[in-house]
């Protein structure tokens, strides 16, 4: 009779031990657990630590609440302004609500995948090049509000979105070269027209400095050729004063103009030659007047040869 108390016992601390080795959950930190019944949701989501089950009847969905990151694969598109880009990026998110991450959608993860795929390439046909490649930050919040709104409804919620990276077709990157090397160009002449200007205005009042003070042109003068006859050349300044230049030049020019024939004032001026008698015709209408000669063309007569090139 002992015996058989004790085998049975034995045998109900047996089945106890399967019973519980099958009932028992483990739910780790990071986790939260989804326990539906006969299909049907059992209460709320399961804490962290040892939990028990209905074995057979119970089913228990674990969902991680830590943050994912998510790759975007890259997107394809033209721009609004009409450029094909290619641009990929990453999507960081958690979910918050585990029971609407079970319930609601059938997997999470994908339809987040989908819903950035899809927002990406909406973004990229509505920025512009230069917003793609300047203006990330204004594009990651539009981005980060497209994937969160339906996300809301999943249990997920986006913490961050960045874009990654922007390729350009190789033309493009040729022409985004060229302008901006103009622009480097332009830059560099407009520097150099503004050296040039405030250059002219320090000349100037040097040059005012130095009319007060003639002495001071000669020292610089001096001071110049001091500085070529430092170097190892074969340079020869000769200083030569700019006003005896400015006289000879004056001399050709009074030299090379030939003066006017002077005009008397006391000789009476000529008088005028009388007119032709008109004749008269058979009629009584007045003769025209004959035509005058022209008088001939004047020759014109070789220059004479100067006396230098004869010698």
């Amino acid at each position: 009779m002992l015996q058989e108390v004790l085998g049975a016992a034995l045998a109900a601390g047996a089945a106890g031990l399967v019973y519980l080795g099958a009932a028992a959950r483990v739910v780790k930190q990071y986790e939260r657990g989804v326990v539906l019944r006969l299909g049907r949701l059992r209460g709320d989501a399961r804490e962290p630590g040892f939990t028990l089950v209905v074995p057979a009847v119970d089913r228990m969905h674990k969902v991680n609440m830590q943050i994912v990151t998510m790759p975007v694969p890259a997107q394809e598109g033209i721009t609004r302004d009409n450029v094909t880009v290619r641009v990929d990026a990453v999507v960081y998110f958690r979910v918050v609500d585990a029971t609407a991450a079970v319930i609601n959608v059938e997997d999470y993860r994908f339809a987040v995948s989908q819903m950035a795929q899809t927002s990406l390439r909406s973004i990229i046909g509505k920025s512009e090049l230069d917003d793609l490649l300047s203006n990330r930050e204004k594009l990651n919040e539009g981005l980060e509000l497209m994937i969160d709104s339906p996300a809301v409804g999943w249990g997920v919620q986006i913490d961050r979105v960045e874009i990654k990276d922007v390729s350009l077709p190789e033309s493009m990157k040729r022409s985004m070269a060229r302008q901006a090397e103009a622009d480097r160009e332009r830059r560099a002449r407009i520097i150099n027209a503004d050296a040039e200007l405030q250059a002219s205005k320090k000349l100037a009042e040097a040059a005012e400095q130095m009319s007060d003070q003639p002495a001071a042109l000669q020292l610089r003068l001096l001071q110049t050729v001091v500085a070529v006859a430092a170097e190892k050349n074969s340079t020869l300044v000769l200083p030569f004063p700019v006003e005896l230049l400015r006289f000879l030049e004056k001399a050709q020019q009074q030299t090379t103009v030939p003066a006017a024939p002077p005009v008397s004032p006391s000789a009476p001026p000529a008088p005028p030659a009388p007119p032709a008698p008109q004749r008269t015709l058979p009629d009584g209408e007045p003769q025209p007047p004959a035509a005058q000669p022209h008088p001939p063309a004047p020759r014109h007569k070789p220059p004479a040869a100067s006396t230098e090139l004869d010698r």
